[in-house]
């Protein structure tokens, strides 16, 4: 076996990819070293962990590393070999000064992680052929032990994005370290759920951050239509999620005589006010990530890719595409890290882009979007009468994650087959499956209510809360909302154990439900909170509203 990874929902026969190349395209040699270094940050999270035990002490480099490393490894985020190599080196220099920091005792844990090192990239292959998933032999443990590492990989996505505007929670770290650490030690499956739940607390305090970090740098969130055609000027491409990037990419271009467009997941910088002062800031070009292969093709100029999202790089664009961040794709140009005085240097795509034909045009028209809690709840008054009158009689949550099956229909036939007295709640690129239906409105609230990114979940929670408030419920599952969510790699994990954190139930959950988890494992959240797979649209249809 070459490789076994499961963590994303294209696990190869809904079991695991382990051939020489994962259904993401990642090689076997980058899964290995995925695996390699986690085991080198779980060697890091228990001297952090000792240090913060006995000291109370947190190293400063501990929280930013730990959360850079476990983000490269999230799905589609990083296929360069070599980049990991110089991040396993890194993580094994952090670890050895931890030692040295905290003292090389670690009572009752003799994780070989503390003691290992090599010196070439040969022997970094051959290490991690055994320190991968299937070292933890009984598969229910193995499975809550995944759990919470894909929750924590989710949790550190949206701290990076967090950290990149200067905003920052030591009790964030703290929980990445302790979850890290616990899936070196010998704890009880009980044990293990007591930390999944807990990681759920904490990716609700992460969204929150990013919230706040978001709003507060670029402003609240606005109702805004966005063109989807093109201008006759040459482009450049934005995908990922790193509003930063987006910035600095904005400010250094807007005077070349170029126009910027967003894709994928950058579609919801359309809705923030600081952007909006830039006239070169035209339009979103495409749908989700997974359509990146023609639609990069189609567009001409450059493209930056901000983070995961990227997939194997085509001959029909792989000279003109850039990656930055954690990002990384072997062969293709690297955008270097801001120093922490300065920006980025963008100008080599801007000069690029200069020089390269104006997109070809796809679609045409508009699309709206902007409907975060704030915007959301400016409007309560509104939607409260709409449900009080009856004009609202439910809301459908179908936020999540879009990839390539054609299984994912199952969103776009159940959008269509909605009764018009629904509306649909969403964030991320999952809503590419139904945010160009012409659904109409409610009383002049749209049927389709997008909040922005998948981080952008919190907002989401902070309606359904404040409605919840509003009818005086004590429970938030008595209001009428019903949750259809797809999913498709670890920040959706994370999303999904907040949602289970704030006590939601009856979460249906697809196309299909985690590999990684057991059949005991799934049937405790199937116990627990009515998790179920989706079904057919006809038959959820039918249960949602009623619908033959």
């Amino acid at each position: 076996m070459s490789m076994f990874c499961y963590q994303c929902q294209e696990a190869m026969k809904g079991e695991a990819c382990n051939a020489k190349k994962g259904m993401c395209g990642k090689t076997d040699n980058v899964a290995n070293l995925q695996d390699l270094l986690l085991f080198v940050v779980r060697g890091i999270s228990l001297y952090a962990e000792k240090g913060l035990n006995e000291r109370s002490d947190l190293h400063p480099e501990v929280g930013p590393f730990v959360t850079e490393a476990l983000f490269a490894t999230i799905t589609n985020a990083n296929f360069d070999q070599a980049r990991f190599v110089s991040l396993i080196r890194s993580a094994l220099k952090l670890r050895n000064l931890l030692k040295e920091h905290y003292g090389p005792s670690i009572p009752g844990n003799d994780h070989e992680s503390l003691r290992w090192y090599a010196d070439n990239e040969n022997d970094f292959l051959t290490k991690a052929q055994s320190v991968g998933v299937l070292t933890t032999e009984n598969i229910d443990i193995r499975s809550l032990r995944e759990l919470l590492v894909y929750g924590i990989k989710g949790i550190a996505a949206y701290t990076h994005h967090a950290m990149v505007l200067n905003y920052t929670d030591n009790e964030i770290f703290k929980f990445m370290i302790k979850g890290m650490a616990a899936t070196t030690k010998d704890l009880s499956a009980d044990e293990l759920v007591g930390l999944v739940m807990e990681a759920g607390k904490t990716a609700v305090t992460t969204m929150a951050l990013l919230d706040k970090a978001n709003t507060t740098t670029y402003g609240n969130p606005e109702i805004t239509k966005v063109n989807i055609g093109v201008k006759n000027r040459p482009g450049i491409l934005v995908s990922g999620h790193d509003l930063k990037d987006f910035e600095e990419l904005l400010e250094q271009s807007k005077d070349a005589g170029i126009d910027i467009y967003t894709h994928s997941e950058m579609l919801p910088a359309h809705y923030y006010p600081k952007f909006k002062k830039y006239s070169h800031f035209v339009g979103n070009y495409g749908n989700a990530w997974w359509k990146q292969d023609e639609e990069f093709a189609s567009f001409n100029g450059p493209i930056l890719m901000t983070t995961n999202c990227i997939v194997p790089v085509k001959d029909s664009y792989k000279d003109r595409i850039f990656t930055t961040g954690v990002v990384g794709y072997t062969g293709i140009k690297h955008i270097s890290n801001r120093n922490s005085q300065g920006q980025k240097d963008f100008s080599a795509i801007i000069e690029m882009a200069k020089h390269c034909p104006a997109p070809k045009e796809i679609e045409t028209g508009e699309i709206i979007g902007g409907f975060a809690h704030n915007q959301v709840l400016a409007l309560a008054d509104k939607v409260v009468a709409a449900i009080k009158g009856g004009a609202v009689k439910k809301f459908v949550v179908m936020a999540g994650c879009d990839a390539r099956q054609n299984s994912r229909n199952y969103f776009t036939d159940v959008a269509k087959g909605l009764t018009n007295d629904t509306i649909i709640l969403t964030a991320g690129c999952a809503k590419y499956r139904y945010n160009k239906l012409n659904l109409g409105d409610i009383g002049g609230i749209p049927r389709v209510l997008d909040a922005g990114q998948c981080n952008d979940s919190y907002s989401l929670a902070v309606v359904a809360l404040k409605l919840k408030e509003v009818f005086g419920l004590a429970d938030i599952n008595e209001l009428p909302i019903e949750y259809d969510i797809a999913w498709y790699e670890q920040k959706a994990v994370a999303v999904l154990l907040a949602l289970l954190f704030l006590g939601v139930k009856n979460i249906r959950l697809g196309p299909t439900l985690p590999a990684f988890l057991s059949p005991n494992v799934a049937k405790v959240l199937v116990e627990k909170f009515n998790i179920r797979p989706i079904k057919s649209a006809e038959e959820d249809l039918q249960e949602i509203c009623g619908v033959r």
